[in-house]
C-alpha cells in the first residue's frame, strides 16, 4: 500500500525531479506533487511524495531535517486535509 509523505520548507527552486531523486534512494517513488499558488503559479515551498509503506518510513527517518538546496526540510507522514467551510 502507498503512503503519502509531506515535504515542507523546500527551496522555491526545487523541481519535482529534484525531490524524486532525493527520495528514490530509499525506494520506489510512485508520485511527486509540488504545490503551487493558484493565482501566481509560483511554488509554495511544500509538496507530497507517494511511496510504499516501508520505503516511506525509511525516507521519513533519513530526510526529516536534512539539508536540501540549502534549507532543512521537514518530512513526515501526510495527514488528511481538514474540512474547511466554503469561502462564499
Amino acid at each position: 500500500m502507498a503512503k503519502s509523505i509531506y515535504v515542507g520548507n523546500l527551496p522555491w527552486s526545487a523541481t519535482e525531479e529534484d525531490v524524486r531523486e532525493a527520495f528514490a534512494s530509499y525506494g520506489d517513488v510512485k508520485s511527486v506533487k509540488l504545490v503551487e499558488d493558484r493565482e501566481t503559479g509560483r511554488p509554495r515551498g511544500f509538496g507530497f511524495v507517494e511511496m510504499d509503506d516501508q520505503s516511506a518510513l525509511a525516507a521519513i527517518e533519513a530526510l526529516d531535517g536534512a539539508n536540501f538546496g540549502g534549507r532543512n526540510i521537514k518530512v513526515n507522514e501526510a495527514r488528511p486535509r481538514a474540512e474547511r467551510a466554503p469561502r462564499w
